[in-house]
């Protein structure tokens, strides 16, 4: 369940997609020693938030040069270029798939064209993830959260505490319950998530901070790269788990959390639960950019999409976000406890 609620930003003023040839002449430009042999386009030209070309070298390595298209993206590259300066070679060594290094940059119409090193993969997407992928991408979000939580301090990226991701959620669902848009079913269970103080008891990780099933690469059901470190930070690990929530069937959601706390073991009991709320909550957020950008059609797709979650998620207990409780003994159950007992003393 993923919707975005970040705004364009400002476009910058190109009348037209620059072609791949005029990105590898860019991407010269930026890396002196390469020596392009192949340029071919990468995504959608002329949509998009970058410009971007695919480059080979004559010595048969790929590189990939992209150039921002709005203020947004570019501010996301810069902060994709800081968070790739924290992942040093050590760090990147305890990762189980490849990381991009980045190779130079050279301005360009107001903005820089930057290069990097290709990273080998097909996009994945929430269709196309089976169990076997669903597993590798578990184990590939267990290795981002085991990263030493100094790397994030040391590069001064953010850092959030417990209680930050607690005071965060609670604002949340006050701005979205004022609305007086949000189900009551919904409103109450979301106010009780809120008041349980054992969700919010983590310690917080090194997070990737922005993935979704487009952030992977994958091949033969193996991850082997993840896309986009912009958002890098210490905070809430279950932020980087809310998008797997929704692959609900076959069995994949499980496949992933149970990858990852095999990897993590038990150190967080409320993990899914707590990915579970994030997952709604993005609705929330999602209510509250239609109301501030007066957008009766997103309104109407949030009001659509929580009526969805009153019918999907209230009535299917494996997506509870309420205390674990204990089951109830029947009586000759509990007189043979106490019978138990009475022996043992």
């Amino acid at each position: 369940m993923a919707c975005r609620a970040a705004g364009a930003g400002q476009t910058y003023p190109v009348a037209m997609a620059r072609s791949h040839l005029t990105l590898a002449a860019l991407a010269t430009s930026a890396v002196a020693e390469l020596d392009v042999v192949g340029a071919a386009p990468f995504g959608s030209a002329g949509r998009g938030d970058f410009d971007a070309a695919v480059i080979t070298g004559r010595d048969g390595r790929h590189w990939i040069v992209r150039v921002p298209r709005s203020e947004r993206a570019e501010q996301q590259q810069s902060a994709d270029l800081v968070a790739l300066r924290a992942l040093s070679q050590g760090v990147r060594a305890r990762l189980p798939f490849a990381v991009t290094t980045f190779a130079g940059q050279t301005p360009v119409d107001g903005t820089r064209a930057i290069v990097s090193e290709f990273v080998y993969g097909t996009p994945v997407t929430g269709a196309g993830i089976d169990l076997a992928l669903g597993t590798s991408i578990g184990e590939a979000i267990a290795a981002i959260h085991a990263l030493p939580t100094s790397l994030v301090t040391d590069a001064g990226l953010p850092a959030y505490a417990a209680a930050d991701a607690h005071r965060a959620a609670l604002a949340l669902i006050d701005r979205a319950t004022a609305t007086s848009l949000v189900p009551a079913a919904l409103q109450s269970r979301w106010e009780q998530a809120g008041e349980d103080a054992e969700l919010w008891q983590f310690t917080p990780t090194v997070v990737n901070g922005d993935l979704g099933s487009a952030s992977f690469l994958a091949h033969s059901g193996d991850v082997t790269g993840l896309l986009g470190w912009h958002a890098l930070r210490v905070a809430d690990p279950a932020s980087d788990l809310s998008w797997a929530v929704g692959l609900r069937r076959d069995g994949v959601a499980d496949a992933v959390f149970d990858a990852y706390m095999r990897v993590r073991g038990g150190v967080d009991r409320r993990l899914r639960q707590r990915a579970t709320l994030l997952s709604e909550l993005e609705v929330a957020r999602w209510l509250l950019h239609g109301t501030e950008q007066r957008s009766t059609e997103i309104v109407d797709d949030a009001v659509r999409m929580m009526s969805r979650l009153v019918d999907e998620r209230l009535s299917d207990t494996a997506e509870s976000i309420s205390p674990p409780t204990l089951p109830v003994l029947a009586v000759d159950e509990v007189e043979a406890l106490l019978d138990r007992a009475e022996r043992v003393s």
